[in-house]
């Protein structure tokens, strides 16, 4: 199995989401073929560019193929003050919720031929390197940690979606009602769980 990691938002949008979405990569190509054979989706599949139906039908195959996800959420105003006053800054914002998410998920397996995939988009390569090392510390021998262009990895982009999901119902968009319908059954079966992250070390 391979673990695909996106994150949406940031504290100056007053939350930020991180997914780890566990799937074949035969599962996540299979699923982008069929979603876009059926909307004519061209270019890069992005959680805040489709509509409704269209989310709702990548949800339902990412349901159907038994995948599952891991979501870390941080809300600006629930989350821990520094000891000068300030919130953490969105990098370490971003590493906590990556090994909130990730380490849910190696927990879980163990560690044990996992390979954990990252959107490289964020940030400077030069800091995602070092994101990626202590993934792959983590990870050991057992697995390997890289760092993907999203529009060229299946995976990062149905973890996009995701972590837009749960940012639009996080910070109440005037979508989040009918986002929140779309995934209700999945937070009931667990196939989507979630990890409220409150304070960052």
């Amino acid at each position: 199995m391979t673990i695909y990691c996106d994150e949406s938002g940031g504290l100056n949008t007053g939350a930020m989401t991180f997914s780890a979405v566990m799937l074949t990569p035969k599962s996540a190509a299979d699923i982008h073929a069929r979603f876009r054979s059926v909307t004519g989706l061209r270019g890069e599949l992005k959680g805040s560019r489709i509509s409704i139906v269209e989310r709702a039908y990548l949800l339902e195959l990412f349901d159907r193929a038994g995948g599952r996800a891991w979501v870390a959420v941080a809300e600006r105003d629930k989350l821990a003050q520094n000891p000068g006053g300030t919130l953490p800054s969105d990098l370490a914002l971003y590493g906590a919720l990556l090994n909130s998410a990730v380490g849910h998920w190696l927990s879980e397996t163990g560690g044990v031929c996992t390979d954990v995939v990252i959107d490289d988009g964020r940030y400077d390569p030069k800091i995602l390197s070092h994101v990626r090392e202590e993934i792959q510390a983590g990870l050991g021998q057992w697995g390997r940690a890289s760092l993907a262009d999203s529009k060229r990895s299946d995976g990062v982009q149905i973890a996009d979606v995701i972590a837009n999901s749960l940012f639009n119902i996080t910070v109440g968009s005037p979508r989040a009602h009918r986002i929140q319908r779309i995934i209700e059954p999945m937070l009931a079966s667990k196939a989507i769980r979630i990890a409220e992250l409150t304070e960052v070390d």
